[in-house]
C-alpha cells in the first residue's frame, strides 16, 4: 500500500485546491519580482504550479517534495528544465549558499514542529548571503468580518479532512502563532510582508 498522502489526488490537485492559491502566487511574484537566471526552489513544490510562473520568467527552478504522485505531476508540467527531487525538505541535496530564493507554499503547517525548524534552518543554509526566503501559509488572525470568518471556517473544514495528524499539526501552527513566531525563533528579518484573504494568508519575504 503506498505512503503517498496525495496518491489519490494528485492528478486533480490543481483543479481542486490549485486555483485557490493562485492570487498568493500573484502576490509572491509582487513581493519578489522574478528575473532572468535567478535560481529559485520551491520546498514542498507539490504539481509545480508556482515554479511554473518562475520558468515563464526565465528563471533556474528546482523543487522538492515527499510526494511521488505530485511530483509526477510536476515533471510533466515543467519538463526537463527543472530540476525535481524527491526527498525530505529538512536535508535537501544542496550546497550551501546556492539559491536567490527559496519559496514554501502551504506546506509548514502541515509538519510537526521539529520538522518547521529543522525545514526553515535548511533554507537559510542553501540561500545565498543576500538570497531571500518567501514564506506563504495559514495566518492567525485577527480575521476581518464576513471575509476572513468565511475563510477561517472553509479551511479548518478542510484541514480537517485531511487527517488527524495534518490537523492536529495545522492546529499547533496557529496556536503557536503561525508564521511570525517560526520567524522570530529563526533569527530571520522581513523585508516585506503581506496579509490577505481577511486575515487567514501571509506572505512573508525574509532575509537571513
Amino acid at each position: 500500500m503506498s505512503n503517498d498522502a496525495y496518491g489519490t489526488v494528485a492528478k486533480f490537485y490543481d483543479t481542486i485546491i490549485g486555483s485557490m492559491i493562485d492570487s498568493l502566487r500573484a502576490f509572491s511574484l509582487k513581493l519578489f519580482p522574478p528575473t532572468r537566471g535567478m535560481k529559485v526552489l520551491d520546498v514542498g513544490c507539490g504539481t509545480g504550479s508556482h515554479l511554473r510562473l518562475y520558468q515563464k520568467a526565465d528563471c533556474e527552478v528546482y523543487g522538492i517534495d515527499m510526494s511521488p504522485a505530485m511530483l509526477q505531476v510536476a515533471t510533466e508540467k515543467l519538463s526537463d528544465a527543472a530540476e525535481l527531487h524527491l526527498g525530505d525538505a529538512s536535508q535537501t541535496p544542496f550546497a550551501d549558499d546556492q539559491f536567490d530564493l527559496v519559496t514554501t507554499t502551504l506546506t509548514l503547517h502541515e509538519m510537526p514542529p521539529a520538522m518547521r525548524t529543522a525545514i526553515l534552518n535548511e533554507m537559510k543554509r542553501i540561500i545565498k548571503p543576500d538570497g531571500r526566503i518567501m514564506l506563504i501559509d495559514f495566518h492567525p488572525g485577527p480575521f476581518r468580518f464576513p471575509q476572513g470568518w468565511f475563510i477561517r471556517t472553509f479551511i479548518l473544514i478542510v484541514e480537517f479532512f485531511a487527517g488527524r495528524e495534518h490537523f492536529q499539526n495545522q492546529q499547533h501552527f496557529i496556536k503557536h502563532g503561525g508564521l511570525p513566531t517560526l520567524i522570530a525563533e529563526h533569527g530571520l528579518s522581513i523585508k516585506s510582508q503581506k496579509i490577505v484573504n481577511g486575515g487567514t494568508m501571509a506572505l512573508f519575504l525574509l532575509q537571513k
